[in-house]
């Protein structure tokens, strides 16, 4: 077999991972020309077989060098002009059975070493199987599709992970667009910080905050008592034993308690509601009943005495306007009108009106028919227009989401559609029967390892650990992992990675790697724009793959600087008067 075109040489060291192979020196050229294609010799990353009889090991090339490893042991063997080959054993294939994973059998000294040819990678990477999707060509060949299984991508969990320019965003695009045409009745939701991906998908199911046409709505009544507690009056669990905390727990289940037979989606047990019942209840009111008793004017001094029925009220003012209520001027001294003594809750209210009074956070406060008890929709309808319809892909654009309030927000996404699956993981339509995706665009910038992030990194994580058994994926898109929660990463079981340039982010996608193979992952630094490294459970082996350039594309790319720099501008006075004003609004 010497005289084959694909000869490279042959083994002269083995170790338990590692071959290191002498290259010929009768071979013509360092770049033979085979069945009309160019292979190059010794490129990192390649794959070289060993050919024993019936049995044939698969490796990668991992160094390249002019002396072997061990030059003391060698030196006067060996010609240093020669050149050597390490190489790592990645696989065996025996007979015409289907390529395998690991090495059961090992070379000896003096076994040929070859090229491996497209027709070699075919047998490795086999054709496609059932249940899974095209996700590039291998870097190795023009034509050869490099297949994923599509079950442990999803259910196992996924990564794509590149730094700014890799084509982080493209890869999405390819890696969603290759479920969507494959599997009609598969089920994405993207959460889009940046509103990036609706250019991508215009036939995707597109929710936008602040969007005339097609609003994003998020109740503020999904939040749980703790996170109501945060976002409405700033208390936190630190609070908790505090007797605002509870009296204002106590206003809250309340108000739910007597809308349990008001809702479309069916009467509830008064029994079973608490503070952290998704219920509608009408925030506004709320705040009205505390400024009233903070506010009041009483014809009694004493606070047991001080009542309704006691109160001095001149108007009742209009809590959906944020009208507050009037009261007669209390008096200074022993006579009537006596000042409130119910003032226990004077940080809270102050809190609460400025949070209503806030226009960025109408998609909480103001849901359209979601907003309280005696809207027309409840939150089955909202399912429905999240999950429940025909579009297999909707797009959550969050791009106009206030940053103090994102993580409450992807908190509040994640927990209900998981919630959704979990208490409906038997029902025909959904659950264990129609499994989601769920993929967090920009992951690290409400995921990460900070306590700043809590909401939404509980509950994501809470689907990285439990969502596979309700049929729920996950699926994090970031360009810096090493920021993201620990708890996250542990649990993805495929990494798609693009150029990564960072030492402490290329270590995870190395710590996921077999040991054998890390060299293939030395090469991220080094990757073309739009090539990947894919490891993992979803792939047969670790492989270097170009993504396809996907048209129409996300609105990530850069802003075309030459051509905006070449011209002039028209300059005028009142040129920034729509950027203040959108400043000042915080509207897109």
């Amino acid at each position: 077999m010497t005289d084959e075109a694909t000869y490279l040489g042959k083994v002269i060291r083995v170790d338990s991972g590692s071959v290191e192979v002498e290259v010929s020196d009768e071979i013509p050229s360092a770049a033979p020309i085979i069945n009309g294609r160019l292979y190059k010799i010794g490129q990192i990353g390649t794959f070289v077989k060993l050919p024993i009889g019936n049995f044939t090991l698969f490796g990668i090339v991992s160094s390249v060098s002019n002396a072997p490893s061990k030059v003391e042991e060698t030196q006067a063997r060996y010609n240093f002009g020669s050149r050597f080959l390490t190489i790592q054993l990645v696989g065996e294939k025996i007979g015409d059975d289907p390529f395998e994973k690991g090495v059961g059998t090992y070379p000896t000294i003096n076994d040929e070493v070859h090229l491996v040819i497209e027709s070699d990678l075919r047998q490795i990477y086999g054709d496609r199987d059932a249940g899974s999707i095209e996700i590039g060509k291998h870097s190795s060949s023009e034509d050869l599709s490099v297949y994923v299984d599509l079950h442990k991508l999803v259910l196992r969990h996924c990564a794509i992970l590149g730094s700014t320019g890799s084509g982080k965003s493209n890869t999405t695009v390819s890696v969603l667009k290759a479920i969507l045409n494959d599997y009609a009745g598969s089920r994405v939701v993207l959460v889009d910080p940046h509103g990036e991906y609706s250019s991508a998908f215009p036939d995707a199911n597109v929710l936008k905050i602040n969007d005339k046409k097609n609003p994003l709505y998020i109740p503020f009544w999904l939040m749980t008592f703790e996170e109501l507690a945060y976002f409405l009056v700033g208390a936190t669990l630190k609070d908790e034993q505090t007797p605002q905390y509870r009296k204002f727990r106590e206003m809250i289940v309340e108000r739910k308690q007597k809308n349990h037979d008001k809702l479309k989606g069916g009467t509830v047990d008064v029994n079973l509601v608490t503070g952290d019942s998704p219920i509608p209840f009408n925030v506004r009111e709320l705040w009205h009943h505390l400024y009233w008793w903070l506010n009041a004017s009483f014809k009694e001094a004493s606070s047991e005495k001080q009542t309704e029925a006691n109160a001095c009220v001149e108007g009742k003012g209009d809590f959906e306007k944020l009208v507050p209520p009037t009261f007669k001027a209390y008096a200074m001294g022993s006579i009537a009108p006596f000042k409130s003594k119910h003032q226990d809750m004077y940080a809270y209210e102050k809190k609460l009106i400025s949070r209503l009074r806030d226009s960025r956070y109408d998609f909480l406060f103001n849901p359209g028919e979601y907003k309280d008890e005696k809207s027309k929709l409840d939150l089955h309808d909202l399912l429905n227009s999240w999950i429940g319809g025909e579009k297999q892909l909707t797009i959550l654009d969050l791009n106009g989401v206030p940053p103090e309030v994102l993580d409450i927000t992807v908190g509040l996404i994640t927990r209900f559609i998981y919630d959704s699956m979990f208490w409906g993981r038997n029902e025909s339509y959904t659950g264990k029967n129609r499994p989601i995706l769920l993929a967090y665009e920009e992951a690290h910038s409400y995921l990460s390892k900070s306590e700043t992030n809590r909401y939404s990194k509980y509950a994501v994580e809470q689907v990285f650990k439990e969502g596979r058994k309700f049929g729920v994926g996950a699926m994090v898109i970031s360009q810096r992992p090493s920021e993201i929660s620990e708890t996250i990463l542990a649990q993805v079981g495929t990494y798609v990675a693009l150029r990564l340039t960072n030492a402490g982010d290329q270590g995870i996608v190395k710590s996921s790697a077999p040991d054998n193979l890390i060299s293939l992952i030395d090469l991220l630094p080094s990757l073309r724009t739009g090539e990947a490294i894919i490891v993992g459970e979803a792939i047969k082996i670790p492989s270097r793959v170009r993504i396809k350039l996907n048209n129409p594309r996300p609105t990530s790319d850069d802003p075309k600087l030459i051509a905006g720099w070449s011209k002039k501008h028209v300059l005028k006075a009142d040129n920034y008067k729509k950027v203040v004003t959108a400043i000042r609004e915080q509207k897109i």
